[in-house]
């Protein structure tokens, strides 16, 4: 009786999932799971909280608004706290399972706790400035099933 090992050994092992990348300009408001490279134009800290002098344990918060752009276009990105010192313009980032937030009925890209963000080799790409995904603001329409 011949049995061949190769197809055994694949069974048992879960298949890895290839991340598809995203494009700036395919994100759409209440999506996520996106998986995306981009160049970080520029970094700007809009909120740094301090630790209270009475907490030791509570790390200090602090958020920055981040645009960023691929060779489709560009978004602005929440970094919070760890990720801030990795959003330094000029460098290329890999954003893995980024989520899109709404903010004042505009869209920002978000990475969460079951996301990533990793710094990359630079990308040989041009940032399409001139598309802004987070200047078009949206609204939001209740739509009545009849």
């Amino acid at each position: 009786m011949a049995s061949s090992n190769s197809t055994q050994q694949d069974v048992n092992k879960p298949a890895k999932r290839k991340p598809v990348f995203t494009k700036v300009d395919q994100l759409i408001p209440g999506t996520n799971g996106h998986t995306l490279v981009a160049k970080v134009l520029s970094s700007d800290t809009v909120v740094h909280k301090p630790r209270p002098s009475s907490a030791h344990n509570i790390k200090p918060t602090v958020i920055a608004e981040c645009l960023i752009g691929d060779d489709t276009g560009t978004i602005i990105f929440t970094a919070r706290n760890e990720q801030v010192d990795l959003m330094k313009a000029g460098s290329t980032v890999i954003l893995r399972n980024a989520k899109i937030d709404m903010f004042k009925g505009s869209m920002r890209l978000a990475v969460d706790k079951w996301g990533r963000v990793e710094v990359t080799e630079p990308a040989d790409f041009e940032v399409k400035e001139d598309n802004n995904l987070s200047l078009v603001e949206y609204e939001l329409v209740n739509v009545v099933e009849e």
